[in-house]
């Protein structure tokens, strides 16, 4: 896994860096990881602009400028919290490509409709593209779904960069 994390980050630096195009991180569940594999490279200074790692509701309102009204409405693990938290760390940042990440990592915290292992996704890309995608990974343990979620965000922000 570690390398296929490596072999997305050099392509995803190498788009962003032709594109001069910054790029930024919104994180829940992830907390830091999907920034942290995106800086492990030498020169994606030069890319990365920040990362938020906003885990609890009041930082994702607070930080993010996410609307108490869809926490309340559709919960801190869906696909409309995951837009805003995109749309909002691009308003907060340098960065015109941001992706962000929230869900339920485990052990506990699941729910029928949202299981152990249930991610949000979501990207704010130039040109006033937001979207969000969501996955059921397969509750291997915690560590397991997290780091399928960052290679999961930072596939995304890759197809980001190629689709431009």
């Amino acid at each position: 896994m570690k390398d296929e994390v490596t072999e997305l980050v050099g392509d995803i630096l190498e788009h962003a860096e032709k594109r001069r195009l910054m790029i930024g991180t919104a994180e829940s569940c992830t907390g830091g990881l999907v920034a942290s594999a995106l800086t492990s490279v030498p020169g994606s200074s030069s890319v990365v602009d920040r990362a938020f790692v906003t885990y609890s509701n009041a930082a994702k309102m607070d930080t993010l400028g996410v609307d108490p009204l869809t926490l309340r409405r559709c919960g801190a693990v869906s696909g409309e919290t995951a837009r805003e938290m995109a749309v909002g760390a691009k308003r907060r940042s340098a960065a015109r490509l941001v992706v962000s990440t929230t869900g339920i990592a485990g052990p506990d915290g699941g729910t029928p409709e949202k299981p152990v292992g249930f991610v949000c996704f979501g990207l704010a890309a130039p040109g006033g593209i937001v979207r969000s995608e969501q996955c059921v990974f397969d509750n291997e343990g915690r560590e397991a779904i997290r780091q399928a979620a960052v290679k999961h965000a930072l596939q995304m922000m890759l197809n980001a960069l190629k689709a431009r």
